[in-house]
């Protein structure tokens, strides 16, 4: 995050900490920058000196001078242990430079959990079933689709098989998402599911601790990565676009994985929680001041996939504590899920304005300026997650369950049963 930025938002970047629950020093930040433009002083005057000297001694010789001669050489020594010591403070910056957040909007509700965020809309009829219902994962394996023992036994805990149907769902699910966000005009991309520890670094991802929801390769510099976010935006990294090519509206599909560590005790059951899964994410780089009506038209295109599906959902508005470090601002879709009795999320779509350029230095420049852009992300479709809303609000009093109208082209079938 660029340094004059900090200094110039610290109350409202202790506020971004505070209202996130956030453990950020922000005083010792001002600290390390003070003392890093106190070393870059008096290291550029030391260098001055040392360059004085060594024009004196060209001009002169070194026959005279062996008393400046023996100066220079003390400071050289004393300009080596202060570049040590500034660069030890540079480091300890950047590390909790790393630690901050984005500051918050004015319009995201104050509050600590899932009860403080407020519903915007809400969409669909919640179904009403004449029969005992069941979750998804005694659907799934009643119709044989899900194989989480054999996903248990071949990976481990949280992986799984998608078998026959389930896997065709998963495909269609994928090609409707993707056939949505073209239509929108939205460049596709397939990406690496891998991407450089820095750059995951940039996106506001933490690699490292016990939070980490990132798996890293050992003896490499690269991690597997949890969204598609990660690739698109390091696509972009270090460059500086014209100013009437934005809005970039890019989609990519990838494998995600996630470790999901401190994720425990909350929705968690089958497919809700999973390591490995596919997603189709959404990601726009905007000028500033385009940036909260591209979030606008993110949350637009999610809500017109769901309609298309028929699922009961709804619009949350998210609370501080429940933003990540990048987003400014977060709008979730949940969908109502009969086998857990409550609602549960399919999608986020953020608005992270300029955390992560600023630290990709992605800009844009027209006649008067170059800036940073803003950037946003968006799941068009998490496809464990839809499933289980699929499987549990069409599911029949005989076990089968019906297929969505605009997925049966893929399928070829109206509904699925045990065959």
């Amino acid at each position: 995050m660029d340094l004059k930025f900090i200094s110039e938002h610290k109350k409202e970047l202790e506020k971004s900490c505070h209202q996130r629950n956030l453990c950020v020093d922000i005083k010792l930040i001002e600290e390390l920058i003070k003392k890093r433009s106190i070393f870059l002083q008096e290291i550029e005057e030391m260098r001055s000196k040392i360059n004085q000297i060594s024009q004196k001694i060209k001009k002169e010789g070194q026959k005279n001078n062996q008393k400046i001669i023996s100066q220079a050489q003390e400071l050289k020594k004393k300009l080596k242990e202060k570049e040590n010591l500034q660069k030890e403070n540079n480091q300890s910056l950047e590390e909790e430079v790393k630690k901050l957040p984005n500051l918050i909007s004015p319009q995201t509700p104050k509050g600590k959990n899932e009860e403080d965020n407020r519903e915007l809309e809400k969409i669909g009829e919640i179904p009403n079933f004449e029969f005992k219902v069941q979750d998804h994962l005694e659907i799934g394996e009643k119709l044989d689709i899900i194989d989480f023992k054999g996903g248990a036994k071949t990976t481990g805990s949280k992986f799984y098989f998608l078998k026959n149907d389930g896997l065709l769902l998963d495909l269609a699910l994928t090609q409707l998402a993707l056939d949505v966000i073209k239509k929108e005009n939205f460049d596709l991309f397939l990406t690496p599911d891998l991407a450089k520890i820095d750059i995951i670094e940039k996106l506001g991802y933490n690699p490292r601790g016990p939070e980490t929801q990132i798996y890293k390769i050992k003896d490499s510099d690269l991690g597997l990565i949890g969204t598609s976010e990660i690739t698109l935006g390091g696509l972009f990294a270090d460059r500086i676009i014209e100013a009437k090519e934005l809005p970039i509206k890019i989609g990519g599909f990838s494998h995600c994985f996630r470790t999901e560590a401190g994720a425990y005790g909350k929705v968690s059951k089958g497919l809700y929680r999973v390591h490995q899964f596919n997603k189709v994410e959404m990601f726009i780089i905007s000028q500033p001041d385009q940036s909260e009506k591209m979030l606008d038209l993110l949350v637009n295109i999610e809500k017109k996939i769901f309609k298309a599906l028929e699922i009961p959902f709804r619009v949350i508005d998210c609370c501080s504590q429940d933003l990540g470090a990048p987003a400014y601002r977060k709008l979730d879709i949940e969908a109502w899920l009969p086998g857990e009795k409550k609602w549960g999320e399919l999608t986020s779509a953020s608005n992270c304005t300029d955390f992560q350029s600023q630290r990709l230095n992605i800009k844009f420049k027209n006649k008067k300026q170059t800036r940073f852009v803003h950037t946003l992300n968006a799941t068009a479709i998490a496809t464990p997650r839809v499933i289980i809303a699929i499987l549990e609000n069409f599911q029949q009093k005989d076990g089968s369950v019906l297929i969505p109208q605009v997925l049966q082209k893929w399928m070829n079938k109206k509904k699925i049963t045990l065959s």
